[in-house]
């Protein structure tokens, strides 16, 4: 409708022409030039504005769809928010709970502590205890290494007596001719005194076991000796019993406290290549260890 006003504006300016005036007629050629460009700007805005509608309703669309995702977001976040507060509230039940229990469990380390504390005071007494008990026992010990050193100054002299203190446990070391006859396990008259002055001194200790141990060298018991003693086993056992029998008898040092060990040829203390060897190994050794059955027991 609007095309046709406008092709037929010329015709119809022309038929007014003749009918107006030239001034007349040029006004409303004016006119219609200015009507016919304010028609096309309207049409240009009107252009626009249906491009503008167009770009609103897609902006329009895509913040439908924007709030379409952020409402679903929410929802979700609502969910999680749900749990969270759910797993809180279990979370502080179990923090409560767990609170009840490490009180008790502290109070009970409490009660630990104290025990260790007094166990502690108990063991540091015991020790302090052992300290003395042990400084005595080396005391004594050292004592009766004093005396039978002074006691037995000739034979030590002589080479035929040592004495050794270790760690506790004092050695008397008598060498066989100082005591048998060679060949022989029956104590000499001689050897019977020197054991009287030794036995006299030892039955003073009374928290020792004496250990009396008979050794040989490894030379062959004698064909016109092996009835009596098959090898130096039985020799170094025979003797070292009846020097243990002479000390309960004799001495009156109690049986619970002695003890006979015959180890024959095999725990020399010198080489058996020499004269000089041969005669250190035959021996007798009376050895005081702890007595067995007092003997200190680990603390725990």
């Amino acid at each position: 409708m609007r095309l046709s006003f406008l092709s037929a504006l010329p015709l119809i300016l022309f038929l007014l022409s003749g009918c107006v005036s030239k001034s007349t007629y040029q006004q409303q050629v004016d006119k219609a030039d200015s009507l016919s460009a304010t028609i096309h700007n309207l049409e240009n805005e009107l252009q626009q504005l249906l491009e503008k509608q167009t770009e609103l309703a897609t902006r329009n669309d895509d913040l439908n769809q924007s709030l379409a995702e952020a409402l679903a977001r929410n929802s979700a976040l609502q969910q999680d928010l749900s749990r969270a507060r759910a797993d809180i509230d279990r979370v502080e039940r179990v923090l409560s709970a767990r609170s009840e229990e490490a009180g008790e469990a502290m109070a009970e380390m409490r009660r630990t502590i104290d025990r260790l504390e007094d166990r502690n005071r108990d063991l540091t007494q015991q020790v302090e205890q052992e300290r003395i008990a042990r400084e005595a026992r080396i005391a004594q010990m050292k004592n009766t290494y004093d005396e039978l050193v002074d006691k037995m100054e000739s034979e030590i002299e002589r080479g035929e007596i040592t004495i050794s203190e270790l760690q506790g446990r004092l050695t008397v070391n008598m060498v066989e001719r100082i005591l048998f006859a060679s060949g022989e396990a029956a104590v000499k008259p001689a050897g019977l005194e020197v054991l009287s002055r030794v036995g006299d001194i030892l039955k003073e200790v009374a928290d020792k076991e004496i250990r009396v141990e008979g050794h040989t060298d490894n030379v062959p018991i004698s064909t016109r000796l092996q009835q009596t003693f098959p090898s130096n086993w039985e020799l170094s056992t025979a003797r070292a019993t009846n020097v243990v029998h002479f000390l309960q008898d004799k001495i009156g040092i109690p049986a619970e406290r002695l003890a006979a060990c015959g180890f024959g040829e095999h725990r020399p203390i010198a080489g058996n290549d020499t004269p000089e060897g041969r005669a250190q190994n035959r021996r007798i050794q009376i050895v005081l260890v702890p007595l067995e059955g007092k003997v200190h027991q680990p603390l725990e």
